[in-house]
């Protein structure tokens, strides 16, 4: 076999695992495995099928805190996203500055990748819900329920959005640097795929300027 062949073999080897390991990882995987996929290329192929077949079938079993009752018959019941960046902690704020007198219950809730449920996963949720259940002290008199949810980010935020009756979805907005699980990329999916309005907050927001966008997504997602 010359060079030519072999260099063919091995891009094409790498192309496939590339592709399976980005595809696992919009499934709501750890994106770590892309690593993986490309080193074992096609032999990743039927552990990726194995993986989001199980995962999806365990993630939908996993039970799910009750909300509680608006503290009004027409306040609002909004969904803040969040993670352990501080950009996400602004989108909370705005949420209580913006909202308070008019939100009727809240809840506070962060996605996890199906992996992180696989790896020491009762310290994993009790380290998330412990920091959600802190936040949530900030919304005083107002109904709050923390949530801990698995799958991937955008599409798990949007769909208990509406399976919860939702009637807002708030979520940060990166400024400079890596993204992170609820910034740019997810903030992107929720604006248009939501069938839930979104509150968009850009990092720079404070109750002093009007640093959030409002996008209210049509039903078709444009």
């Amino acid at each position: 076999m010359d060079l030519t062949n072999v260099l063919v073999l091995v891009l094409v080897w790498v192309a496939v695992g590339l592709i399976t390991g980005l595809l696992l990882t919009r499934r709501g995987h750890d994106p770590r495995w892309t690593l993986v996929a490309m080193a074992m290329g096609p032999g990743f192929v039927p552990i990726a099928f194995s993986k989001v077949e199980e995962r999806a079938r365990r993630a939908a079993l996993e039970p799910r805190s009750a909300l509680p009752e608006p503290r009004s018959p027409g306040g609002l019941r909004v969904l803040v996203g969040l993670d352990e960046s501080a950009q996400s902690r602004v989108a909370l704020d705005a949420a209580l500055d913006l909202l308070a007198s008019r939100c009727g219950m809240l809840v506070l809730a962060e996605v996890v990748y199906y992996d992180e449920r696989d790896e020491d996963a009762l310290r994993e949720g009790d380290e998330k819900s412990r920091r959600l259940n802190a936040l949530a002290e900030r919304a005083g008199e107002i109904p709050t329920s923390c949530q801990v949810l698995t799958g991937p980010p955008g599409r798990t935020l949007r769909e208990y959005a509406r399976e919860q009756g939702m009637d807002l979805i708030i979520v940060g907005r990166q400024g400079r640097g890596v993204s992170t699980k609820l910034l740019g990329s997810v903030a992107s999916d929720l604006v248009h795929r939501s069938p839930v309005p979104v509150l968009v907050v850009g990092p720079d927001w404070s109750p002093r300027t009007a640093g959030a966008e409002a996008v209210r997504p049509t039903r078709n997602g444009r």
